[in-house]
């Protein structure tokens, strides 16, 4: 399981002994391709790049936004060079302990053979949350800024995408199926379709499990001990922030939710992270239930790991529900 590259010993110590219960696990990609050139812009400049003729596009930007230069990968269609066509946009994003390469590691090439899409996959911390924290004592991590402020309009300046709610969705795996949900929620005129695989949605069920797993492993690898959420607790970013608490925002969007029924009953980690994101995942979809908004809904046999052919299933939708290229 990828969240297994922090040392629990690590997050452990640094919540002075605190039992927390979610992990992150992640996933997302490398380089080596072509696109529009790169240009500045949007308050991001480029500063390494692997641009050719290939399907893959990496880019490494310099933003006042985050304290480092993130990465981002670009997996363009298969005749994106030649076709000329504009196309949809999904944008991917892994899971804690991960980053940008992740999804290569997963095949994401593979999966997306022939397939009429662009996907973007972005650095997003260890465990930036996709938040812009309430406090950082290692210098900005404002992920949140990042992505929609400053990536989203980059790649739609650079590359041909459909620019529309009917052009973009969001999916994501574990702490990338949180953000996308919450981006979804949040920006809820801009992305059309939504998918979390193994994703909690739900920061405060559980007896705010999510919440506290939020705010303790954010403190041990991504904020130097500054949190996402405050503490105490800033209510009101936690219900902005909250897929269960935005149930509205999800209406005419197409939602797509995996969880695991039968994580390893010897991998404690495993247990508690994909317990927890059933629980969640049920939490929501009750709420959804409740709302009269449909969604597509999948328990499956496993834990915590990012499932091929459920995302395989996942892209027919998401490429059925945007604008056709």
């Amino acid at each position: 399981m990828s969240g297994r590259q922090w040392s629990r010993r690590t997050v452990f110590k640094a919540a002075g002994g605190m039992t927390a219960a979610m992990a992150l696990g992640g996933v997302a990609l490398t380089a080596t391709a072509p696109a529009a050139a790169a240009q500045d812009g949007f308050g991001l400049r480029v500063v390494d790049s692997d641009v050719n003729a290939g399907r893959m596009q990496y880019y490494r930007f310099a933003t006042e936004a985050i304290g480092w230069d993130p990465g981002v990968n670009v997996l363009l269609p298969d005749d994106y060079h030649t076709s000329g066509r504009t196309y949809p946009v999904l944008y991917l994003l892994h899971g804690g302990a991960e980053d940008f390469i992740s999804f290569d590691r997963k095949n994401i090439r593979g999966l997306t053979a022939g397939r009429p899409i662009i996907v973007v996959m972005p650095d997003g911390g260890a465990a930036g949350w996709y938040s812009n924290p309430v406090s950082s004592n290692v210098g900005p991590r404002n992920w949140e800024h990042f992505h929609f402020e400053q990536l989203r309009p980059w790649i739609e300046a650079n590359f041909r995408t459909f620019a529309e709610y009917d052009g973009r969705a969001l999916a994501g795996f574990s702490m990338g199926g949180f953000g996308a949900l919450k981006y979804a929620a949040k920006y809820f005129g801009h992305f059309a379709s939504v998918s979390s695989h193994s994703g909690p949605a739900s920061l405060r069920g559980s007896g705010d499990l999510v919440v506290h797993w939020a705010n303790l492993s954010s403190a041990a690898v991504e904020l130097g001990g500054g949190t996402v959420y405050g503490v105490p607790w800033d209510q009101a970013r936690v219900s902005a922030d909250n897929p269960v608490e935005r149930v509205e925002s999800y209406r005419h969007k197409r939602v797509f939710l995996v969880a695991g029924t039968s994580p390893n009953p010897v991998d404690w980690f495993d247990t508690i992270n994909e317990v927890q994101v059933l629980n969640t995942q049920r939490e929501f979809r009750g709420a959804l239930d409740r709302a009269g908004i449909p969604h597509e809904s999948h328990e499956v046999p496993g834990g915590h790991f990012f499932r091929e052919d459920m995302f395989l299933r996942d892209l027919d939708g998401i490429i059925g529900r945007l604008r056709k290229a």
